[in-house]
C-alpha cells in the first residue's frame, strides 16, 4: 500500500529466534521500534503466515538484530526465504553466538542486538505486534562515538527491493 510508503525509510533488522532444540531462525524486518523508556520496551511487526512468528510464539522471546549495510546480501537473503525450508545461518554464513538472557542467538557481524523477552502480543490486522521487554543489549565496541553518535552505517528500507543508507552531518 502506498501510504505506508509515506512512513519510510525504516531500519531493517534481522530478527531471531530459537526453538528448545537450538534450531535457530532469523527474518529480515523494517516494522521494529522502540516503545518505551520505563520499562524499556521494542515492538515487532510480524505476519502469522512466517515462520518466525510461530517460533516467538512458542518460546516467549527474540532477539532484534542491527546490521550494517556491508550485510545487504544477508537481509536480501533472509527475507526472500522461509526457515522452515531453509537453515539461513548456514546459507548465509552469518553467526549465531549465545546470547545472555535469551536462548535465540545474536548474530556476531551485526553491529548490535537486543535481546527481548516478550511482555505482550496484540494482533495489529494481518500482523502481530510482539512487545519485548529488552532484558539485554549487546553492541560492537566503538558504534557509539558518544550518547548520540553512531559510527556505522545503518541499512534502511525504502520499499521493495530498495535499500539505502545515511552519513553523518
Amino acid at each position: 500500500m502506498i501510504a505506508h510508503r509515506l512512513l519510510h525509510p525504516q531500519m531493517v533488522v534481522l530478527v531471531t529466534s530459537a526453538l528448545p532444540e537450538e534450531k535457530y531462525n532469523v527474518m529480515t524486518a523494517a516494522w521494529c521500534m522502540p516503545a518505551s523508556f520505563n520499562p524499556p520496551l521494542a515492538v515487532v511487526s510480524i505476519s502469522p503466515l512466517r515462520y518466525t512468528h510461530e517460533i516467538i510464539s512458542k518460546t516467549g522471546e527474540f532477539v532484534i538484530n542491527i546490521p550494517g549495510v556491508e550485510l545487504l546480501d544477508v537481509v536480501k537473503y533472509c527475507g526472500s526465504v522461509s526457515g522452515r525450508n531453509v537453515d539461513k545461518f548456514e546459507k548465509t554464513g552469518i553467526t549465531p553466538i549465545r546470547g545472555k538472557k535469551v536462548k535465540a542467538p545474536i548474530i556476531k557481524e551485526c553491529i548490535a542486538a537486543l535481546e527481548c523477552i516478550v511482555e505482550r502480543s496484540v494482533n495489529a490486522g494481518d500482523h502481530t505486534l510482539f512487545i519485548g521487554r529488552i532484558a539485554d543489549y549487546w553492541t560492537r565496541e566503538g558504534v557509539f562515538k558518544d550518547a548520540y553518535t553512531m559510527r556505522f552505517r545503518p541499512l534502511l528500507h525504502l520499499g521493495g527491493e530498495r535499500y539505502c543508507t545515511i552519513q553523518e552531518i
